[in-house]
């Protein structure tokens, strides 16, 4: 059955959250709104994932009823649309940041949070007129370090509207769950009445709740009816005409000049409704935030049943420069228009025909399919479309249903074959469940296929102006760090140019000595000989980049088949035991075939939660082709999984990096990782990284969690338990690495940076209210008194602007790829007007436009300068582990990011069969056992895997 998967990007994974307490920002016709008593002000406790604390809790996890929704992986990251209220962080005068609090917390005294402060200034400040009330940390000024340069952005300056904007409430009955439908009753509706009931007003719908129009409907509320055919019937039988009431009622007209105000930079908080409604509008004429066509650009293929459709992002944005349109071309993927067989079998990659589906065949097909429009062919000239919503257990020959009110049954095969005449060839495969999950509706698989800005009427009627052309920023190019090399090596520092460097030359500055290691050969197709000779290759790599490699294995390389991965690592792993004497193995060496399967992630979970053991995979084909440059990429991960080091900043040696060389530093990054779009019940995973050298700020340790599904806020950042023998226990990740830091250093951090990945911007305070809160009880619970001052930074990739080269022409003024150069940073114009945020490009492009990383200084208790915090993201970006050039994102919060992603191999194989993806703890947890919220722990990380970078 051909299945076309819907055009436009699905409304559900980019929701459009319009707050019904619009009086913050909005004029209600009879209650003018209260102004503003000052700037700082409490913020809304309705952030937490848990309501089951006591309200006297310093902890935030106090819930509410305007919980701000959370966004699937794949829905829109840059969103503002649901921000809430933000806290103060950067002022320090004694009255308005209190330097302790009275509470007690772990039995000590310590300063107050955001989240503390908020509750002790209820009873003396108001809320203002917006639904953000406090602010993040404000800008302290503009970076001047760097060369100066132009670059164009994605931005195209917008014109606020001089006509006032009101809001309409929108109530369909009977109700509606699909936007679309909602969006096809709305449009009957402007069609029918525009000249008529709506007095020539055209206007701009969010698909669910709300409609708004630039100037005044002819009424206060009115209802209507209106017709529609439905599309989601039986299966059986005509379509039938529905009627639908639709009353609108005038609710709040928008207030503009607030957030006139905020653009110029006289407010910090931001009217989140005012921008929402010009979005919208923005958004009319495509109907969604992304738009995509197979018009646009020719379709790639992709394998599996998918192809690639070229479309476009749009997004109206607050910046210094007044409100922006980003607007960015992207690409997704979509379902080819297959029969449905056909995408069944390449889905698979087997022939489906004659053979039986696995029950993991089952589930893929199902995540795959699962609210997937598709068409039927069994009716002739009679096209109907149903929306997948699941799949039979059991084949089409032994399905049954009820054909009348007497239970009788008639067989899915029967009745095909005497409705229809249509005989179903291929009865062993399972039906697809479509419609009301209620009723059940079986389709057999064969029977089915799948289906400018000045000139949008809507800018014309809001009265909004869009600029043709690219903004043109002023940027600065950082200048490359220094790196320091070991001493015995010909260069014993070097200079990165262009974002790159090799190791020709030089020697790691920390090579550590692998004597105890072990190869097990995975693949048929390997030899012995080559096997051997690649790892003599391998061992000579290590041994000159200045590692102390022992050329000879333990026992002899060993030949394993995939199937058998367990068995074959405690065979090799004993087997080395009893040579060396009781002496473990330091590395495991393991050749992998270029299509493994689940055999790297069952390899990765065997060693690191159960033998204890580093790992090295190599695949076949690099096995077969010797590349010096492969060799000295691995031989850079080997050192760091081993706990040695490659290179550290020269400035950090010379302890000239401020901010981080005067006093013990540590620097966390944190990510969660969360399961693919579809899987509706497996874990979320989370991951913590923390240096562990200072002032080198080089090693990175790396713990994980399992928490509960798509929940973004960090659970595990500190925890408290009771023992029946010890009492009330403190842990968690952020006190377990502090801890460990101490161990390392010898010595208590004295500062914290902690870069968060993976938190879109309607996130920002819930993840800082909670995770900082998390922090400060970290600290204290380790010791009286101690609270090191805090810098809580966002890192985003997940958003839509672009950069460009102001002349392509220039070769001095771009890369190879024709990108911006490695370092361009920049902070004016298109950043937030207010707060503290900057965009930068630390690596060079290799293809493609290159995509710089966003960085938002949520909370600065450190008083970092611009310059300074730019300086330092843009220097870490050349300490990388596994490779010799800068990468696009700070390191601690890509090895948080590949730490996460790691994890989710360590999940038991009964659930990854059942979720489709899994994930590994950093606890001793009982197997089976499961945490308050109902997720099973993952599997302890070995304490020796633990001490390492083993997620590189």
């Amino acid at each position: 059955m051909p299945v076309r998967q819907m055009k436009e990007e699905s409304s559900q994974q980019h929701p459009i959250v319009i707050k019904t307490h619009l009086q913050n920002s909005m004029n209600h016709p009879h209650k003018s709104p209260k102004a503003p008593q000052n700037g700082k002000c409490p913020p809304r406790q309705d952030l937490a994932p848990n309501s089951n604390k006591s309200q006297n809790e310093t902890s935030p996890n106090s819930s509410n009823k305007n919980r701000s929704r959370r966004r699937g992986r794949g829905g829109r990251k840059s969103d503002q649309g649901d921000a809430c209220t933000r806290p103060s962080s950067r002022p320090c005068t004694a009255a308005d940041k209190p330097v302790a609090s009275e509470d007690r917390l772990m039995g000590v005294i310590v300063p107050r949070t955001p989240n503390e402060c908020a509750q002790n200034s209820r009873s003396l400040v108001k809320f203002p007129s917006s639904s953000r009330s406090c602010n993040f940390a404000p800008r302290p000024g503009y970076g001047q370090a760097g060369t100066k340069c132009i670059v164009k952005a994605n931005h195209f300056f917008a014109e606020l509207p001089q006509k006032d904007l009101n809001q309409y409430d929108v109530t369909i009955t009977p109700e509606v769950a699909s936007r679309t439908v909602n969006r096809a009753i709305m449009a009957e509706l402007v069609r029918l009445y525009r000249e008529s009931a709506l007095g020539m007003r055209l206007p701009a719908y969010d698909g669910r709740k709300s409609l708004y129009t630039a100037g005044e409907l002819p009424f206060v509320a009115k209802e209507f009816r209106i017709k529609l055919l439905d599309d989601d019937g039986g299966i059986s039988g005509p379509k039938r005409e529905r009627e639908y009431k639709v009353v609108l009622k005038f609710v709040a007209r928008a207030n503009l000049h607030h957030l006139g105000e905020f653009l110029a930079g006289k407010r910090a908080d931001a009217p989140q409704e005012a921008l929402q409604i010009l979005d919208i509008v923005l958004r009319e004429l495509s109907t969604r935030r992304s738009f995509f066509s197979p018009d646009i650009r020719a379709p790639q293929r992709l394998g599996e049943g998918l192809e690639s459709w070229c479309g476009f992002y749009q997004s109206i944005r607050p910046t210094q420069m007044g409100l922006s349109l980003n607007i960015d071309m992207a690409s997704a993927a979509f379902i080819e228009p297959l029969p449905v067989i056909e995408f069944v079998g390449q889905l698979l990659g087997k022939d489906v025909l004659s053979r039986q589906l696995s029950d993991s065949d089952r589930v893929k097909i199902k995540r795959a399919l699962r609210g997937v429009k598709v068409e039927v062919t069994h009716r002739g000239n009679v096209r109907r479309k149903y929306r997948v919503s699941g799949l039979t257990s059991q084949p089409t020959r032994e399905l049954v249903f009820p054909v009348d009110d007497e239970s009788n049954m008639k067989s899915v095969v029967e009745y095909f074959q005497e409705m229809y005449g249509f005989t179903i060839q291929y009865t062993h495969l399972p039906c697809l469940q479509v419609g009301n999950q209620k009723k059940a509706n079986y389709l057999p698989m064969e029977t089915v296929q799948h289906n400018s800005y000045d000139q949008d009427p809507y800018a014309k009627e809001f009265g909004i102006k869009i600029s043709e052309k690219l903004a043109s920023v002023e940027a600065r190019i950082l200048p490359a760090p220094w790196l320091k090399y070991h001493e015995t090596g010909k260069e014993k520092d070097c200079l990165p140019q262009v974002g790159q460097w090799n190791m020709m030359n030089k020697k790691m500055i920390n090579g550590m000595t692998v004597n105890r290691w072990a190869c097990i050969n995975f693949s048929r197709s390997v030899q012995d000989s080559i096997v051997r000779g690649f790892c003599n290759e391998l061992a000579q790599m290590c041994q000159v980049s200045g590692m102390e490699f022992n050329p000879d294995p333990v026992i002899p390389i060993y030949n394993a088949r995939p199937e058998q991965v367990e068995k074959a690592l405690k065979h090799v792993y004993h087997a080395a035991m009893n040579k060396t004497k009781g002496k473990e193995l330091e590395l495991l060496l393991a050749i992998l075939p270029d299509n493994n399967g689940s055999l790297y992630g069952d390899l990765k979970r065997i060693c690191e939660t159960d033998l204890g053991l580093i790992s090295q995979c190599c695949l076949t084909k690099h096995v077969f082709k010797i590349s010096k440059q492969y060799l000295a990429n691995v031989s850079l991960k080997i050192n760091v999984k081993m706990g040695g080091r490659n290179t550290v900043l020269l400035d950090a040696i010379s302890c000239r990096i401020p901010l981080v060389s005067d006093i013990p530093t540590i620097i966390f990054g944190a990510d969660v990782t969360h399961p693919e779009n579809g899987e509706d019940s497996s874990p979320s995973i989370a991951a913590v990284v923390a240096s562990q050298d200072w002032p080198e700020v080089t090693k990175y340790a790396g713990l994980v969690c399992a928490q509960a599904h798509r929940q973004e806020l960090i659970q595990d950042l500190y925890k408290t338990w009771h023992d029946p023998v010890r009492g009330t226990v403190s842990g968690g990740m952020i006190r377990d690495l502090l801890i460990s830091f101490r161990k390392a250093t010898g010595q208590k951090p004295l500062r914290i940076i902690f870069y968060r990945d993976g938190v879109s911007e309607g996130q920002f305070y819930q993840v800082l209210l909670y995770e900082l809160d998390a922090i400060r009880k970290a600290c204290a619970s380790l010791e009286p008194n101690y609270q090191p001052p805090v810098t809580f930074i966002v890192v985003q990739k997940r958003h839509h602007t672009r950069l460009f080269a102001n002349n392509h022409r220039d070769r001095s003024s771009v890369d190879k790829s024709g990108n911006i150069m490695p370092g361009t940073v920049v902070d004016t114009k298109i950043c937030h007007p207010t707060e503290f945020d900057f965009y930068l490009c630390s690596h060079a492009g290799i293809q493609g436009t290159s995509r710089p990383a966003h960085y938002h200084v949520l909370w600065d208790e450190n008083n970092f300068t611009p310059d300074g915090i730019q300086s330092l993201t843009n220097n870490l970006c050349y300490t990388y582990a596994r490779c010799t050039r800068s990468v696009s994102v700070v390191p601690p919060a890509y090895y948080a990011h590949l730490a996460a992603f790691r994890a989710r191999f360590y999940m038991e194989p009964e659930l990854q069969q059942e979720n489709g993806s899994s994930g590994t703890g950093s606890g001793n947890k009982t197997k089976g056992s499961r945490t308050e919220s109902g997720v099973k722990p993952l599997p302890a990380l070995k304490e020796n895997v633990k001490r390492v970078m083993f997620y590189c």
